[in-house]
């Protein structure tokens, strides 16, 4: 398992393949890369806070959650912090198993309880001001299935 917090930029494809490099019993890695999004008004940046320590351990809470409820080989998380422009990656999960489905499954997990759970703040910078990042209604219905 690889969780990492860091506030430098990755590139997805390189740690995909380094991920997948190492699965040697997998029959599947599957991945997903969430990039900065523009908004409707002009997203200069977003910022996003944490705090250190407490983050990497509710990362890897949800990381070690996903082996127990899925036969996986591997789980990789990354997630970004600080100043990020728009168009750049600012986390990324994969997992490896030897069949698809509980790949596909602990990855969709991973998403959920990361887009919910994940002890991030975030503010998005216009040319109008800033805002924090409300969760939502959506996001938390999600988590239901699980």
């Amino acid at each position: 398992m690889i969780v990492r917090v860091q506030s430098d930029l990755f590139d997805a494809g390189a740690e995909l393949n380094a991920f997948s490099a190492v699965q040697d019993n997998a029959g599947a890695v599957v991945s997903f890369t969430g990039i900065v999004r523009d908004i409707a008004n002009g997203l200069r940046h977003m910022q996003i806070e944490h705090y250190p320590g407490m983050t990497e351990s509710a990362l890897t809470k949800i990381a070690k959650e996903a082996q127990t409820r899925w036969h996986l080989t591997g789980v990789l998380v990354i997630h970004r912090f600080g100043i990020l422009a728009p168009t750049t990656p600012i986390m990324m999960v994969a997992t490896a198993s030897m069949h698809r489905a509980d790949a596909f499954a602990a990855a969709d997990f991973l998403m959920d309880f990361l887009k919910s759970r994940a002890p991030f703040w975030k503010k998005e910078v216009t040319a109008d001001g800033a805002d924090w990042v409300d969760s939502k209604t959506a996001d938390e219905d999600a988590l239901r299935r699980w």
